[in-house]
């Protein structure tokens, strides 16, 4: 009985440094995310969440929000397109995909959209990958 739960015990422990060890976005991934959602907040694009359409810069504050959300549970993004995909592709609460829509064009899933927009970011020199 006593080494089952020193076994407890040992795996709870484990399981804690791991969440404790976990660093906060390094500052060039976090760079890269502030100019994605800076070109996001500038576009004229809408943005679909949840089957409701809203504002760029409406998505930008919600997508911020979860990475804080992230940040707060002390995750470790290591790039932009880790972000792309945990929090900008789809509802956290649904599992629905995000869509973005430019003008008159086809909406377009939020993860083609972001990915691309990186890549121009990234092009442009106004970003660079880490």
């Amino acid at each position: 009985m006593k080494t089952t739960h020193r076994l407890r015990a040992a795996s709870v422990l484990a399981v804690l440094s791991l969440g404790a060890a976990a660093a906060p976005t390094p500052p060039a991934v976090r760079a890269e995310i502030d100019a994605l959602m800076a070109k996001m907040s500038a576009s004229n694009c809408q943005f679909e969440r949840n089957g409701s359409w809203h504002s760029a810069p409406e998505a930008r504050q919600h997508l911020l929000r979860k990475l804080q959300y992230i940040e707060k549970r002390r995750e470790t993004l290591a790039s932009a397109e880790q972000f792309i995909g945990v929090a900008a592709s789809k509802s956290s609460f649904s599992g629905k995909p995000y869509r973005v829509k430019c003008g008159s064009g086809e909406s377009v899933p939020s993860r083609e959209w972001l990915i691309r927009e990186l890549k121009a970011l990234r092009a442009a020199g106004r970003t660079s990958p880490p």
